[in-house]
């Protein structure tokens, strides 16, 4: 049986060049999964503040730890 070409393995892929958690909501970036234990209230609150923004609630997650990161980097203690 001949050998069969076999396509060229996937390259490694490309440095992001991310400076800061402010480019981490860029899309096309990698995101690192984490695990967020918040109470069901919390949840319904944010879930509902998503949906007023038009966002998901992962992205609005996201938003929101990026403006407090902004925040706090604004700040000149």
């Amino acid at each position: 049986m001949p050998d069969v070409p076999q396509p060229p393995p996937n390259p490694p892929p490309e440095p992001s060049g991310e400076t800061g958690p402010e480019e981490a909501g860029r899309a096309g970036r990698e995101r690192k999964p984490f695990l967020l234990r918040i109470s069901p209230q919390l949840m319904d609150e944010l879930r509902a503040w998503a949906a007023q923004d038009m966002r998901s609630l992962n992205g609005h997650i996201e938003w929101l730890l990026r403006d407090a990161v902004r925040r706090r980097r604004g700040k000149k203690e």
